[in-house]
C-alpha cells in the first residue's frame, strides 16, 4: 500500500445469435500494445470491492456488508479483496493488478447520466465536452485506426471526430436496476404481465448484467474481446460496457454476482490474449461510488469515492495506491461518502500516456483538457 504523501467476421454471427454479454466497443490502433477500458455503469461500490478492513471504523460503518470480508484475501495490512475476485487476486500476486482507492472523477453530484458523461468525455462538468476521451486518444495514435461499436448506441467515450462503425442489438432502453426491480415487484402478482416482464428483463440481462448466467456470458465477452484484439490487423483498443452495478437493495448477493462476472471477463481476456497479455493494460472504472453506510433495504445509495483497477501484464501491479481519508463519520464526504483523494482523470491520463509512450502533457491537453494540472502518477505501467 502506498500511504498518504507518498466486428470483423470473427465469430460475430454466433455472438449475435447467442446474445452474449455486455455491450462492447472496439478500436484498432497500429501498435503492439493493447488497451481495454471496462466501464462499470451504475456506480460500483469500491468499499465492497476492495475493503479497508484495517480501518477501525470499517466494520461498524458497513454493517452486514463487512461480513463478506471475514475470510477475504488480504492484500496488505489495510485492504482485502472481495472473495469473488479470485482471478484478480491471482493477478495481484503475480504483480499484474494495481488498485487506486478513494478515487473519483471531478463530478461531485449523484446523477448516473451526468457522472458517466463526465467520466467518458474527460471534462470537469457534465456536457461540457462533446466528444469522448477514448475517441480523442485515437487521434494521438496512427491515423489509419478504425473503430467498431457493438452497442445500442456508441458509448460517449468513443464518440468524436474519428469515425466509428456500430452494430445495435435489440435491447430495452437503459433504466436503473433499482427501477427495474421495483417494476418487477409491481408485476409479481399479475399472471399475464409478470411473464412478459420477466422475459424482457432476461433479454436485458444478456446485454448488460455481468451476473447473468453465473458469469458465463461475461467470460464469453472477455474471450471475444481477446479474439478481436489478437487477430492479425485487428483491434488494439477495446471498450467493454457493463451494467448492473446500481446496488440500492440486497447488495451482498448482487455485488457478489457482479464481481464474479467481472472476474470471469478478465479471465476470458487473459486466456484469449495468450502472450499478448504481457503488453495489455486493462482499466476498470465507474462513474462514482456508493454510500459508506447501508440503507434500509440492505443496499447502498449513490456516493462519491470508489476504486479503479489497472490489470494486465503491462500494469505495474502488486500494490494498492491510497491516500486513505478514513471512514469515521467526521472523515466522510458530505457526511455520507468515501472522500475522494485521487482524481480518476489523473489515473487515466497517467496510465494511457505511459502505456502508449505519449508525453503526459500532450495526452492531458487532448484527453482531459479541463484538468487544472497534468499531474503524473508514477509507475502505473511497466516500461
Amino acid at each position: 500500500m502506498v500511504t498518504r504523501r507518498n466486428f470483423v467476421a470473427l465469430g460475430a454471427s454466433a455472438v449475435l445469435a447467442s446474445g452474449l454479454g455486455p455491450r462492447m466497443v472496439f478500436a484498432r490502433a497500429a501498435t503492439e500494445r493493447r488497451f481495454v477500458f471496462i466501464i462499470q455503469r451504475g456506480a460500483a461500490d469500491g468499499l465492497g470491492t476492495l475493503a479497508p478492513v484495517g480501518d477501525s471504523a470499517f466494520a461498524a460503518q458497513r454493517g452486514a456488508l463487512a461480513e463478506d470480508f471475514a475470510a477475504a484475501p488480504r492484500l496488505d495490512s489495510m485492504f482485502a479483496l472481495h472473495p469473488s475476485l479470485a482471478g484478480v487476486h491471482q493477478l495481484y500476486q503475480a504483480r499484474q493488478a494495481l488498485f487506486v482507492h478513494a478515487v473519483a472523477s471531478p463530478y461531485r453530484d449523484r446523477s448516473h447520466f451526468d457522472g458517466q458523461n463526465v467520466l467518458e468525455t474527460g471534462g470537469t462538468s457534465a456536457y461540457q465536452l462533446k466528444d469522448g476521451w477514448l475517441n480523442r486518444l485515437l487521434t494521438l495514435l496512427p491515423k489509419d485506426d478504425k473503430a467498431i461499436a457493438l452497442a445500442a448506441t456508441i458509448p460517449m467515450a468513443l464518440r468524436g471526430g474519428v469515425e466509428v462503425a456500430s452494430y445495435a442489438p435489440s435491447a430495452l432502453p437503459d433504466a436503473s436496476d433499482d427501477l427495474l426491480a421495483r417494476v418487477s415487484a409491481m408485476y409479481q402478482g399479475d399472471a399475464q404481465l409478470h411473464g412478459i416482464w420477466e422475459q424482457a428483463t432476461a433479454t436485458r440481462m444478456l446485454t448488460s448484467d455481468l451476473a447473468a448466467d453465473n458469469g458465463k456470458n461475461a467470460a464469453a465477452t472477455g474471450a471475444l474481446a481477446a479474439k478481436l484484439l489478437a487477430a492479425p490487423g485487428g483491434s488494439r483498443i477495446a471498450m467493454i460496457e457493463t451494467g448492473g452495478w446500481d446496488t440500492h437493495a440486497q447488495q451482498r448477493g448482487r455485488l457478489t454476482g457482479q464481481l464474479k462476472g467481472l472476474d470471469a471477463m478478465i479471465a476470458g481476456l487473459r486466456q484469449g490474449l495468450g502472450p499478448l497479455w504481457d503488453d495489455t493494460l486493462v482499466v476498470v472504472a465507474t462513474e462514482f461510488g456508493r454510500t459508506v453506510k447501508v440503507n434500509g433495504t440492505g443496499g447502498t445509495d449513490h456516493g462519491t469515492g470508489s476504486v479503479a483497477m489497472l490489470l494486465g501484464g503491462a500494469a505495474q501491479g502488486g500494490r494498492v495506491i491510497a491516500d486513505w481519508p478514513g471512514l469515521s463519520d467526521a472523515a466522510l464526504y458530505e457526511g455520507r461518502d468515501l472522500k475522494p483523494t485521487a482524481g480518476l482523470d489523473t489515473v487515466l491520463n497517467s496510465a494511457v500516456a505511459a502505456h502508449f509512450d505519449l508525453p503526459v502533457q500532450t495526452a492531458a491537453r487532448k484527453l482531459f483538457p479541463e484538468m487544472q494540472s497534468a499531474r503524473l502518477m508514477q509507475d502505473l505501467v511497466r516500461a
